[in-house]
């Protein structure tokens, strides 16, 4: 949680108090209670009480989002399930009539934005095998989502996060900058000077037309798939923003580009794409090149965000791969 001077375990202490403090914002039952089950940009809690009751918090990292782009994020989750477009988490609406509630704790400096999501039940696509199957069905889900934003008449004003080349590369990088990141020296830091150059060029060329450039989920992955009976669920849209509609295939591997598993996961992604919205052959040609995008903002990510336990435990050898990534993404360019 990138954004606090505050080391990391005394800051969850004081957002653990915040988070079951909170709860009271909402008709909950007397005795819910909220137990930590996940730390990204956010912290996010799992409010449980007798009866049966589940539902999940999220309290939001500060001067991240505003209150507007919440506004924006729960905006297009109506519209994507009003629209039958996929299924995505319902929220509360606390005492006051609001469904983003601020709270404010001893300990913090700033009040934080709360957003109480409802439970959802399933489980994600299994990713110890062939997880072909899966990326299909998130290929068809993102092409279905990029169909409804193109033609979307998305309230104004409309503000969420930019996922662009200024904000991986630019002077004030959303996640930091790369070359910050742990391990990222010599050999490794030249390759990806050249990667960074390369992306911008080709990126640059490929340009912001609205159906290549709108909103993404960008977040895509089949951790954030929930299936059951029902039906599936596409969950976080925390990280939606404005960005290339390819970069959510890109998303989609985070952190697993390397995996020799992802060229068939690729095909499948473009067979369920294309299944529901056809693809230009530009698209085609600069997949690769948002995978690059992708994993130097995750680079940049575990250096900014390097106290949580999951930057440190991604930390070692990961400069070292991206680089050999970005060796031979630039080889099959010559």
């Amino acid at each position: 949680m990138a954004g606090s001077d505050m080391p990391l375990g005394e800051l969850l202490e004081h957002l653990l108090g915040l988070a079951n403090v909170s709860l009271s914002l909402w008709d909950l039952p007397e005795n819910a209670t909220a137990r930590l089950i996940n730390v990204s940009e956010n912290a996010t809690y799992l409010v449980e009480a007798t009866g049966g009751h589940k539902s999940v918090l999220r309290v939001h990292r500060e001067n991240y989002h505003t209150r507007r782009a919440i506004e924006c994020e729960l905006a297009w989750l109506d519209a994507l399930s009003a629209e039958n477009v996929v299924t995505t988490p319902g929220y509360y609406i606390g005492k006051d009539g609001s469904a983003i509630q601020e709270a404010r704790a001893p300990g913090l400096a700033d009040p934080r934005f709360l957003v109480l999501f409802h439970f959802v039940e399933g489980e994600a696509p299994d990713e110890s095998g062939d997880m072909s199957a899966g990326y299909e069905q998130l290929g068809a889900i993102a092409a279905k989502c990029h169909q409804h934003t193109i033609s979307w008449d998305k309230p104004q004003p409309f503000e969420r996060l930019t996922w662009d080349v200024e904000a991986v590369f630019g002077d004030t990088p959303t996640w930091g900058n790369w070359r910050d990141a742990p391990e990222v020296t010599g050999d490794a830091r030249s390759v990806l000077e050249q990667v960074e150059t390369t992306i911008r060029n080709r990126l640059a060329a490929y340009g912001k037309a609205p159906e290549r450039y709108n909103l993404i989920h960008a977040d895509m992955r089949l951790a954030n798939l929930l299936v059951d009976d029902a039906g599936t669920r596409l969950i976080d849209f925390d990280d939606c923003g404005h960005g290339w509609l390819m970069y959510d295939f890109a998303s989609a591997i985070s952190f697993i580009e390397d995996d020799p598993r992802i060229p068939d996961c690729k095909a499948a992604w473009l067979k369920g794409y294309q299944s529901v919205r056809q693809l230009s052959a530009e698209d085609l040609a600069e997949i690769d090149t948002f995978i690059m995008l992708r994993r130097m903002a995750l680079l940049a990510w575990i250096g900014s965000h390097i106290e949580a336990p999951e930057p440190q435990e991604l930390a070692p050898g990961f400069a070292a791969t991206t680089a050999r990534l970005g060796q031979a993404w630039l080889d099959d360019l010559v």
